[in-house]
């Protein structure tokens, strides 16, 4: 009998809070979440399948550092699903998150030392969290063979059988159940909106106009083409979708 099981790729302020609500009331008591040390792909992989294997009364698996691409396991059909969205928008809501978190990682004690500027700045040059941040992780699943990175997360992309959309995601919540809903009976879209960060009342355009401002040109255009891989990415969904 092949087991089902849904793995939900969290990546970082991309409406992951909210789509593990709608996994965990689907799943009452069968959703679980790790996470993994082992920056390694091919260690990280391995061990998120034997979480997998160990956690056989559980349905739903949620991460933050698990690695593309899903692992081949025997008896078992992984459904993985993640979430892409606009990278500067994303960008300004990390800062956000990271200013109020009482942590003494390197994110939050640079946000709250600095202004949204400053720490666009830093971490344009330090990490990977202001730079092509969706096109580093979808790359991971072709990690090593041809292409460059946006090229591999484009191709990812167009294998991972569902990619949804922050800015659009109580449709992409429809489109997941659809999906889901003749492999896990009864599955459901519910409406949720947790651990938001910025109004979702103002149009994308006037966020990316508000940040512009608030930055200054010359940065917003560095950012810009910091994330060229992921706006490529984000309009690839927006247009397959929506």
């Amino acid at each position: 009998m092949i087991r089902n099981s849904i793995v939900h790729y969290h990546l970082f302020k991309n409406a992951g809070t909210s789509v593990d609500e709608v996994l965990k009331a689907n799943f009452p008591n069968r959703w679980v979440t790790r996470e993994f040390s082992d920056g390694q792909q091919k260690a990280n992989v391995a061990q998120v399948g034997q979480w997998i294997e160990q956690e056989k009364d559980a349905v739903a698996f949620s991460s933050h550092t698990a690695m593309l691409p899903p692992p081949e396991l025997d008896g078992v059909k992984i459904f993985p699903i993640l979430f892409v969205r606009h990278p500067i928008d994303r960008i300004a809501s990390v800062y956000v998150f990271e200013r109020n978190q009482a942590s003494d990682s390197f994110g939050a004690v640079l946000a709250r030392n600095t202004s949204l500027a400053g720490y666009i700045d830093v971490r344009l040059s330090h990490d990977r969290q202001c730079r092509n941040f969706h096109t580093a992780r979808l790359a991971q699943m072709f990690m090593g063979q041809v292409g460059d990175e946006t090229t591999l997360a484009l191709r990812a992309l167009e294998e991972l059988p569902f990619v949804g959309l922050v800015e659009a995601f109580d449709q992409s919540m429809l489109h997941l159940a659809e999906w889901l809903s003749p492999h896990f009976p009864g599955f459901h879209a519910i409406p949720v909106a947790n651990n938001v960060m910025r109004d979702r009342t103002i149009p994308l355009e006037q966020k990316l106009e508000n940040l512009r401002a608030e930055i200054g040109r010359e940065l917003y255009e560095r950012l810009l083409e910091a994330n060229r891989g992921d706006l490529a990415l984000y309009d690839a969904v927006r247009k397959r979708h929506f």
